[in-house]
């Protein structure tokens, strides 16, 4: 797999409260944006993959709906994850 239990804890604990935080709506996000960017690399080598681009709309749509639950919940958090990410809407 292209992303280890220890990136993953390194991940959770940059972007969310400490490494086991795996349910927050940042680490979250964070996680799927890493996953979104590993499979774009993929499909640009592989742009006959359908299997792997239907993946990928579905990742995007999931972490809209977190960043779309995050506006909702908390704007501060939200302007900060998107910062830290470099996400455009």
């Amino acid at each position: 797999m292209y992303l280890d239990q220890k990136g993953k804890e390194k991940l959770f604990k940059k972007h969310g409260k400490n490494a086991k935080d795996t349910g927050s709506a940042e680490g979250q996000i964070a996680l799927f944006t890493e996953r979104i960017n590993h499979l774009t690399e993929h499909l640009k080598n592989n742009r006959k993959d359908y299997n792997t681009e239907r993946s990928l709309v579905k990742l995007v749509g999931k972490r809209r709906s977190l960043l779309d639950y995050l506006t909702k919940k908390d704007i501060l958090r939200y302007r900060a994850i998107v910062k830290e990410l470099n996400l455009r809407k």
